[in-house]
């Protein structure tokens, strides 16, 4: 059984190939269309995910689709006619452009399979369901509490559950404009950025703050009640009417003016983004301990756009009373192709669970031919190394900055030693050059640390393993002088644990820069630039490479350095 898994309709569009059970591939078609966060039909990356799966349209037997938009109508309805200055933009969202992408979706179906002939059955799956039950059946658990938080899917913002086998049991559901996404959202627009985009900036930027300052105000703003239930203060914002600024005037008078995108940032943007975030992790916290209590289970399973807090999610490993937290590599909108494809096998079709998804590494790759064969059409010269790890640990043991693609590439929006910059952590200044030099961002912002799965404890304090880089810890204090360039202001770090089964080449080469430092630990970020998405191909890192101040490239067994 084939089923090819689709996300379109909000943004970071993604497709994916599940065949009886086990997932083959997944691609988020902003690597192939180069539109970060993109919301165009995933159709190139349907094609690539085809090629590498080595099937045709001919072959795929069900088509999950991470939406159905029938859903929570009523509720819709009621909400507009209390608020009529909602109507216009919400009929152009949730009408006018839910048409378009319903119609565009059925040309795609049409111009592949004739009424005739034998299609495969379309399911239209609540986003919800995609998003935290479908990373239920693929996590190590076979029991489970079950959280999904985002801005809103089809109208729910917030899922309550618990998952046993391929049984899914739903406690309770917030609804728009009751959302935790929404809340964050608006203080990520204050703080000058763009909302549902940048919320990662925003969470790297309250550590510079102090919490304190506002942190009576928002608490008012945000809270849950007993049983769960999301309920937000709406007199301090805006996004209920679904226009651009998010926030009132209110907002303005309590919180103070507006970073302009290009401005300094002020205290008050610095406050508000830590008071902001303290009480979304307070009250996520709040919501985890209900669920404990209710459930007794021993993990949790958390997915949806919030669930890339990553400090957020190491306060719940720390905090709450579950032993560990699965967050899937793709947590936010661009999972739940995968997410889709799995409600579908295990929960419609009740198949047996047969796959842990604990593997992001379900991309593209290319061999050294193909990369060789790039190389020599730029007209560029570049030496062959045979033990690249080993050159490649001198490189970063020198000072060097170096981009790093390797094998196949990984999925969601961590770059996780496959499409990586990186460097060496115990330069102090390494941060600030590579934010400079590299990456053409904000000063402040934190770089993430790769550490051996084995030797992570020698420096973090952090009890589980971290694959996908979502989850925050603290680095050990008599660690931080080793490793200044990925400690946060507050002595923190976005930890990644590298296992050797999963990635021998990138664990390989953390060994060998061990051997050179005696440091298990590289400065791993996302190979791109500001703005645009993680490179794809060989031709990408090029460009990328010669267009930053990188000062080498290692990729696949090819080398070349500035």
């Amino acid at each position: 059984m084939i089923i090819l898994g689709l996300n379109y309709y909000f943004h970071d569009s993604t497709a994916c190939i599940v065949k009886d059970g086990e997932l083959i591939v997944a691609i988020e078609e902003e690597r192939l269309n180069r539109d970060k966060h993109t919301q165009a039909f995933p159709q190139m990356a349907i094609d690539r995910c085809l090629k590498i799966a080595g099937i045709s349209y001919d072959d795929i037997d069900h088509i999950a689709v991470s939406i159905k938009p029938t859903t929570h109508w009523f509720k819709k309805l009621i909400y507009i006619l209390k608020r009529p200055k909602s109507f216009l933009p919400f009929f152009g969202h949730h009408v006018v452009n839910a048409y378009a992408k319903q119609r565009r979706f059925w040309l795609w179906y049409k111009n592949h399979w004739k009424e005739n002939q034998d299609s495969p059955k379309v399911h239209f799956i609540e986003h919800h369901l995609t998003h935290v039950a479908g990373s239920f059946f693929i996590s190590p658990y076979k029991e489970a509490a079950l959280l999904g938080i985002d801005g809103s899917g089809e109208w729910a913002t917030t899922w309550m559950g618990y998952g046993k086998d391929n049984s899914i049991e739903r406690f309770q559901e917030s609804f728009f404009p009751n959302s935790f996404g929404s809340f964050y959202e608006t203080v990520t627009q204050f703080c000058g950025f763009k909302p549902n985009y940048d919320e990662g900036k925003t969470m790297g930027l309250a550590p510079m703050g102090d919490s304190n300052v506002f942190k009576s105000e928002v608490e008012k703003i945000l809270k849950v009640d007993r049983k769960g239930k999301v309920n937000v203060d709406l007199s301090y914002f805006n996004f209920q009417y679904l226009v651009k600024n998010t926030y009132s005037n209110k907002f303005i008078e309590v919180f103070g003016k507006p970073r302009d995108g290009n401005g300094p940032f002020e205290d008050r943007h610095k406050n508000a983004a830590a008071a902001f975030q303290k009480v979304l992790e307070d009250r996520v916290l709040e919501i985890c301990n209900i669920l404990y209590e209710k459930t007794k289970a021993d993990y949790l399973v958390i997915s949806g756009g919030v669930s890339l807090n990553s400090v957020m999610n190491g306060r719940i490993v720390r905090e709450s009373k579950f032993k560990d937290v699965y967050v899937m590599p793709a947590a936010g909108d661009n999972g739940t192709a995968i997410g889709a494809a799995y409600y579908l096998y295990n929960g419609i079709l009740n198949k047996k669970r047969n796959f842990v998804h604990n593997n992001a590494y379900i991309g593209t790759s290319y061999n050294n031919d193909e990369i060789e064969k790039t190389i020599k059409g730029a007209k560029l010269k570049a030496n062959y190394e045979e033990n690249i790890c080993e050159k490649a640990a001198t490189l970063l043991a020198e000072g060097k900055i170096i981009g790093w693609f390797q094998g196949p590439m990984e999925i969601g929006p961590r770059a996780l030693g496959s499409r990586s910059i990186l460097a060496n952590p115990a330069y102090p200044n390494m941060k600030d050059k590579i934010n400079a030099e590299v990456k053409f961002r904000e000063a402040y912002r934190p770089f993430a640390p790769s550490a051996l799965v084995e030797k992570y404890k020698d420096f973090f304090d952090l009890e589980v393993e971290a694959p996908f880089m979502l989850k925050v810890c603290d680095v050990l204090k008599e660690k931080q002088s080793v490793i200044p360039a990925v400690t946060h202001v507050d002595g923190s770090a976005r930890l990644q644990t590298v296992n050797q089964e999963l990635h021998p080449r990138y664990h390989q080469l953390i060994s060998e820069f061990e051997k050179k430092t005696g440091v298990p630990v590289v400065l791993n970020t996302s190979f791109n630039i500001q703005g645009e998405p993680v490179v794809e191909s060989p031709q990408h890192a090029l460009r990328c490479f010669y267009s930053t101040g990188l000062d080498a490239l290692c990729i696949g067994n090819w080398v070349l350095e500035k």
